[in-house]
């Protein structure tokens, strides 16, 4: 019973950074107006981010969900620096919209929820290696 508990951690977490995926391929066709570099960033970073699922479903490990809480950081940083007046990005502050912000909340949890996965594993791996150098 407890592992399947501790799976659900795994896909909340696959599902959390899905959600941010799909939320960034819906915003994309209406940043095109402003640039194709816009477009293609926001179409690679939500196909990057359903891909994402895959690592975590599959408990590819912690070198994969270091790589994606790295990731999702680099995304939030840019999230908030085009936020800033006169942003290096475009020069000036984009807007906050209940879709970004959405965006940013997933991505958040995504982090939160892959943070406890490693701490867990982490605490598993100790106890496993205790209880083996216990017996020995």
């Amino acid at each position: 019973m407890v592992a399947q508990k501790i799976n659900i951690l795994y896909y909340a977490a696959a599902a959390t950074i899905a959600i941010a995926g799909i939320l960034h391929l819906i915003q994309a066709p209406s940043v095109l107006e402003f640039s194709l570099n816009f477009f293609i960033f926001f179409s690679v970073a939500g196909i990057a981010q359903i891909f994402w699922v895959v690592p975590m479903i599959r408990k590819w490990g912690r070198p994969w969900y270091l790589i994606g809480i790295g990731g999702t950081i680099v995304l939030i940083i840019l999230y908030v620096i085009s936020r800033m007046p006169a942003n290096p990005l475009t020069g000036r502050g984009g807007p906050v919209s209940p879709l970004g912000l959405a965006i940013e909340l997933f991505q958040a949890a995504f982090i939160g929820l892959s943070i406890a996965i490693i701490i867990y594993e982490s605490k598993r791996k100790q106890l496993s290696g205790r209880t083996a150098s216990e017996t020995s």
